[in-house]
Parts: C-alpha cells; structure tokens; sequence
C-alpha cells in the first residue's frame, strides 16, 4: 500500500552508507542541504537497549524555500525540518523516503503556504524519482 503522506523508492544491491550519499547529492540538486542527521538504530540501542534495524533520519533544508513558507506562517518551524528516511529492510534492499510536505501542512488553512508546499512536493518527489 502506497503512504499517502511520503514518497519512496526502493534500492536494490547497494550499500546502506552509499545510498545515503547518494539521497545527500541528489537532495542538492533540488537545493536542499542536510541539516541533521539522526541515526535512529544507534539512539534506540543506546536508550532503551533496543535493537532496529538500521534507519537513518536526514533532515532536509532548502533555504529559499524555508523563508518563503515561515513568510506565510511563521509558526511553521514546527514541521521543519523536510524529513528524508534512510532504512535497510534487509541486505542490499534499502528503502528511501521523503516527506509529503502538501499532506503534512493539511492543518495549517492559509493557500499561499500550501502553494509553497506543492512546489517543495515536487522537488522531493523528482528528487525521490531520480534515485
């Protein structure tokens, strides 16, 4: 079933720490930069003595983008930054994901953000296309 509120793509036949490289390069390309980087499975084994398997959580930016949306809404730091997913369901099948920023910004009612929102979709979801 298709989730209505990303877009992914799965990998096959390649390293878990080359993919995320490559999500970094191609997230460029649209003008995003990475912001942060959370290594999920390390937090939960660290925390809570859990072991998952391995889920990155990259924190994508663009700038240009992120000005003309908090000029809309400046409370809109809340859903910032555009979350990227990194998972390696099993060896060499990796599935990358990136937020729907049009679905998430469903409850903010204000038409220019959501213009802002449709063409940051679009980006993600060449940039997901791409892969």
């Amino acid at each position: 079933m298709a989730e209505k509120y990303c877009f992914s793509k799965t990998l096959k036949g390649r390293d878990l720490e080359n993919v995320i490289e490559l999500v970094k390069e191609g997230l460029k390309t649209e003008g995003f930069g990475v912001v942060s980087d959370i290594d999920l499975s390390e937090t939960l084994k660290n925390k809570i003595d859990v072991d998952f398997k391995p889920y990155r959580i990259l924190g994508a930016c663009n700038p240009h983008y992120v000005h003309k949306a908090l000029l809309c809404e400046d409370k809109l730091g809340v859903f910032l930054p555009c979350n990227v997913i990194v998972e390696e369901h099993e060896p060499g099948v990796i599935e990358v994901s990136a937020v729907d920023p049009v679905a998430s910004m469903v409850a903010v009612e204000n038409g220019s953000l959501q213009t802002v929102a449709s063409e940051i979709r679009d980006k993600l979801a060449s940039f997901i296309g791409r892969l």
